[in-house]
This record gives C-alpha cells, structure tokens and sequence, in this order.
C-alpha cells in the first residue's frame, strides 16, 4: 500500500519544485526522499514528476494524484484533531490569515482583547492577499481566513461578522472636503488612487462606485492604505478607505477629511472562513465574537 509519508514527500516536492529543499522540509536525505516517491510512483504505475538536473515539473496524471493527496492529508489531519471539538475554544495553537486591508486595523484591539479574555490563546497570524490565503486554507497550510466579501470561496464556509462603508480621503482644502457624502461621480472627477491589482479591496472600491471599466492603471503600484494616505498627504490624488481604518489613518492628520461614500451599502463585509468540517470551529466562533466586541 501507499503511505502517508510517501504522499507527504510528493506534495512537498510540488510545493518546491526542488529536491533538496523538499528533502529538508521532511527533515530526511535528498536520497531517502527520491526512493520514496519512486516507491509511490510505483505502486500507482504512473509517473507523478518529471525530473532532470535542472528542473522538477508534475506531469498531467501527476496533478490529479497530488490533487487528491491534497485531499487525503487534510482528512487525516482533521482526523488527528478530531478530539479538538470538545476542548474549550482558544486552547490549542491556531494559525490565522487576514488581508491587509484588514489586519493592521483589527488586530492591535483583537490581539490585545485576547489576552485579557483568553491569556492562553496561542494565534499565528499571516498576512497575505486573499487569493494566496484561500489556496492556504484549502491546502491545510493555515487554519482560517479573515477575507472582505464579496469574494468566491466554493468549497468553503463562509462566517460573515461585520459589515463597514467606504471613505473618500482628501486634503482639507478641497472643494468637496466639507462635504457630508461625496458621490461615485465626484470621486470620478478626483484623481483617485488605488491599491494595486491583486488587493480585493480596489475590486469592491471600483464595484462599488461603478468604475471598473472606466478607472486608468496607474503608475502607482501601493500594497498599503498607508502609502495612499501619504500620497494624499502629498497632494498627488484622492483615495477611498474602509471604515474600520479611518480612525487609525485619518483621525491623527488635521489636514486630511474623511468623506462617507455616497453608494448603497454595506460596501464590504467581513467573514471568516474555515473548511467544512474543521474540528476547530468553537475557536473561530469565539474569535468572531471577540472581534464583533472589539469593533463596535
């Protein structure tokens, strides 16, 4: 029969595309390595990898075998936790990935509600984009994702915890700074920066003030909100922010406004997603409602 550790060798030589370095995440010899997927290789009768001196590539039935490993080490990995469903929430380690847009603003009020409700918590936090968190998350790599929907996420369950609008960021002195609510046309006519492509965030901006067709690709290549407060700060545009971060972005700067968007909201909504089945879900449901605490 295949073995566990035979599967678990394929997987880490997809994940590196590199014998050495998936040898020394299985902590064993380069050459223990190779016999144990050639024993794999065998005894399915078909090659999984293609390999020579220079590079390592997974064949077509390869991707199907390790698609299905996948599936398999997750199952067992549930199964070793099995026992985790009758332990008090927050008892047990936990890895947890939240965007960008997210995490600097929720996680100093989370992290520090924690440890006066729960000081024995043990919480590894990732800070990722969504799509690289989603494949994490079905890959068993982290425990859960907090994500800004709407977004897919087939195959996952999907527990919404808050709801927020967006802000428009200007200088003061600008001729809609003193405004109440700016409109998606006002913004329009505002020299809009974003953050760059891959960030869920300028989607639901564009979506939300139906701009997706017409917004230009900029030079401006900003992985922060930060950054574009500071380009604002600059007087080179404008920018659109989510509620949760206006108090830490805009609040310590009297020269900055913070514009509610005039669009039908909520604009974003916050969730946190697990795999069906995770034998961990008291923690995250304990977590969303420290969460729903901290922001309120």
């Amino acid at each position: 029969m295949i073995s566990l550790k035979q599967l678990s060798y394929a997987l880490a030589i997809e994940k590196t595309l590199h014998f050495k370095k998936a040898a020394e995440q299985c902590h064993i010899s380069q050459s223990a390595l190779s016999s144990g997927l050639s024993d794999l290789e065998e005894k399915l009768g078909v090659q999984i990898l293609e390999r020579d001196n220079k590079k390592v590539l997974v064949t077509d039935i390869g991707k199907e075998v390790l698609k299905r490993a996948h599936k398999i080490m997750l199952e067992v990995h549930e199964l070793e936790h099995l026992s985790d469903r009758f332990k008090p929430p927050l008892s047990f380690p936990l890895s947890l990935g939240i965007i960008p847009t997210v995490a600097p603003f929720i996680l100093p009020k989370l992290m520090s509600e924690l440890k006066i409700t729960h000081p024995k918590s043990n919480i590894a936090i990732i800070e990722e984009q969504t799509a690289q968190l989603l494949e994490s998350l079905r890959g068993g790599t982290i425990d859960a994702a907090v994500i800004a929907l709407p977004y897919p996420c087939e195959g996952l369950e999907v527990l919404e915890f808050w709801e927020e609008d967006f802000y428009w960021i200007c200088l003061k002195d600008h001729k809609f700074a003193h405004q109440k609510h700016v409109s998606s046309k006002q913004v329009a006519e505002s020299n809009l920066m974003l953050l760059s492509e891959g960030h869920c965030f300028k989607d639901h901006a564009l979506d939300v003030c139906d701009l997706k067709h017409q917004f230009p690709q900029p030079d401006l290549r900003a992985s922060h909100l930060n950054t574009l407060i500071q380009m604002v700060l600059g007087n080179m545009g404008n920018t659109l922010i989510p509620e949760i971060a206006k108090e830490q972005l805009t609040n310590i700067n009297s020269n900055l406004r913070a514009v509610h968007l005039n669009e039908p909201g909520p604009h974003r909504r916050l969730a946190f997603v697990i795999r069906p089945n995770y034998t961990q879900k008291s923690s995250i449901l304990e977590l969303i409602e420290v969460c729903k605490r901290t922001l309120m």
